[in-house]
């Protein structure tokens, strides 16, 4: 299989992604965290409970799409980071809502503005 087909496989997964498992990608683009942080996480964006019969199924989900890597902390806690074909898949999606988004100089500059000021 040539790069490009890699590459193609990878943005067509990206774009089948549900939104709650692009959140989870979202949340560990900060770092790597365990199972229950990013149920809280999920939890306050969401402000309700998120079963962890949701969870931990998308999770593994990510995991098998190597979205994500689950690695031990101990023999009770999984630790998840995302992994680079994860971080391209919340890059592309952020480039294709921005192509929409970005309709002027003026919308541009608020974005740059919003994006500045998170970086502070």
């Amino acid at each position: 299989m040539s790069n490009s087909q890699v590459v193609t496989e990878r943005d067509v997964l990206a774009r089948d992604l549900t939104a709650f498992q692009y959140n989870i990608l979202v949340i560990l683009s900060r770092e790597p965290m365990y199972g229950l942080a990013i149920k809280r996480e999920l939890e306050a964006y969401y402000k309700s409970e998120v079963n962890h019969g949701r969870l931990y199924p998308n999770l593994d989900d990510l995991v098998e799409e190597g979205l994500i890597e689950k690695s031990e902390l101990d023999k009770r806690t999984n630790q998840y980071a995302l992994t680079d074909a994860g971080y391209d898949a919340v890059l592309e999606q952020l480039e294709w809502i921005f192509a929409y988004l970005v309709t002027s100089g003026n919308r541009a500059v608020e974005l740059k503005d919003a994006i500045d000021a998170e970086a502070e």
